[in-house]
């Protein structure tokens, strides 16, 4: 891993009022968030070996990956809670990766104007989308692999605003005026998908996706694999290996 110039910190976050757990890669390159999946840890993508994926880009100097831990085990996955509370706590972990995660990134990259990609796997795939939507002048590209993108079926049908913020399937439709043109001059989405085993949902989520960002004619690659394409890291590794390549080869 010395390569690779692994490391693990905890950071501080008066958001949540706790230290949050991160591990990044790399030495300089294009800064990249790495949002886990329901899991919510910060070593996933290491643990996957999703990372020695992607080593020689690492090692190249063209990217710089960030891995956060999520609270979706406080929020999301959360069932039996308030919803009300459940969606609370991940706007609490939005401001932490808005208002401290981004100004640190830039930090460490000592580019302060400097623009980042998100990217996630299943529940982490709703977390770049949501970001890269909401905050186009942070997030210049989501890569998103078999995502859930109805917040809705998380907190039993239970809706006010703030689930309507979180939920892109329903928001998409009603962006307009100068918040559609920001996300349509500033950021892209990649949404991709397997027609295998266990991938259920996501394939009508990230369908349905794909058709509410074409009739907003916001940037977006739709790419659907075979039905041999499962929702499991080892199809997760070589989408991210093709589509990580595509973009920084």
């Amino acid at each position: 891993m010395q390569m690779l110039n692994a490391r693990y910190q905890q950071l501080p976050s008066r958001s949540l009022n706790r230290r949050v757990h991160m591990w990044t890669y790399g030495w300089w390159g294009d800064p990249v968030i790495i949002f886990p999946s329901a899991s919510g840890m910060a070593h996933e993508w290491q643990a996957a070996s999703a990372i020695d994926t992607l080593r020689p880009l690492i090692e190249a100097g063209r990217i710089k990956l960030y891995c956060p831990e999520t609270n979706c085990s406080e929020s999301w996955s959360r069932r039996d809670d308030d919803p009300r509370l459940r969606v609370a706590r991940h706007q609490a972990y939005e401001r932490f990766v808005i208002d401290e995660l981004v100004p640190y990134i830039r930090q460490d990259c000592q580019s302060p104007e400097i623009r980042v990609s998100a990217v996630g796997c299943s529940l982490g795939a709703f977390y770049a989308a949501n970001m890269a939507l909401k905050h186009p002048e942070i997030f210049q590209w989501a890569l998103c692999l078999s995502g859930r993108y109805r917040t809705d079926r998380f907190l039993g049908g239970y809706s006010d605003l703030d689930v309507y913020y979180n939920h892109p399937v329903a928001y998409v439709p009603n962006m307009s005026g100068e918040a559609l043109d920001k996300v349509r001059q500033n950021t892209s989405l990649t949404l991709v998908v397997g027609l295998g085993p266990h991938e259920g949902g996501c394939i009508e989520e990230t369908l349905t996706m794909a058709s509410l960002l074409a009739q907003k004619n916001i940037p977006h690659e739709r790419d659907v694999w075979g039905r041999d394409s499962a929702h499991h890291w080892t199809w997760w590794k070589r989408q991210i290996n093709h589509h990580f390549s595509r973009r920084w080869a």
